[in-house]
């Protein structure tokens, strides 16, 4: 081995343990880096593919590239929404191709500053903060469990990840709601 590749992190390695063993070392570093680089852009793939398919609702994103079709309209579209964080406030405000009714705005209101509650009482199918979001949108006492029972069984679609936002949270229960036959008026725009 010449003196420059007895230096660096692996000269003691070199010095000690003989050439053969070396390679061998640096070979094995060499993969492990390699294996790490394919799994970090096979995340970056997914990610970038599951945001492609999630629709970008209302907000600046989807004035923006509305109309266009495929994979990085889809993409930009919904990455200036969370950037931005608008979603939440067209719903508030019926602005930015937002199209909700009055009840939906109060619930995006309540739920911009009690997501994490929500969260934990729709985990649970029942609590005060989810009967809050059964009173804001008018869901009458004989609905209400169908209502929970709803959002219970669907957290995992409203709250995909704990970085759901809230604007995410409220146009995914809307969703719910609106092709769930009994529980569809309360949404209704």
């Amino acid at each position: 081995l010449s003196p420059q590749d007895q230096s660096g992190p692996f000269s003691q390695c070199c010095s000690t343990s003989g050439a053969a063993l070396c390679i061998a070392t640096r070979a094995l570093n060499h993969r492990k880096e390699w294996i790490m680089k394919k799994l970090i852009a096979g995340a970056i793939l997914l990610g970038a593919s599951s945001m492609a398919f999630a629709q970008p609702g209302c907000g600046v994103g989807a004035m923006i590239w509305k109309g266009q079709s495929g994979i990085a309209p889809h993409v930009l579209a919904a990455t200036t929404n969370g950037t931005f964080g608008n979603q939440t406030f067209g719903m508030t405000s019926g602005t930015l191709g937002c199209q909700t009714n009055q009840s939906v705005q109060s619930m995006a209101m309540y739920m911009d500053s009690n997501i994490d509650k929500v969260a934990r009482d729709m985990s649970r199918g029942s609590g005060e903060n989810l009967d809050t979001l059964a009173v804001l949108l008018g869901v009458d006492e004989a609905d209400r469990d169908a209502f929970r029972k709803v959002l219970q069984d669907n957290f995992a679609t409203i709250f995909p990840s704990s970085d759901t936002t809230s604007g995410e949270a409220v146009d995914a229960i809307v969703a719910l709601l609106e092709k769930n036959e009994s529980l569809s008026k309360y949404v209704a725009a």
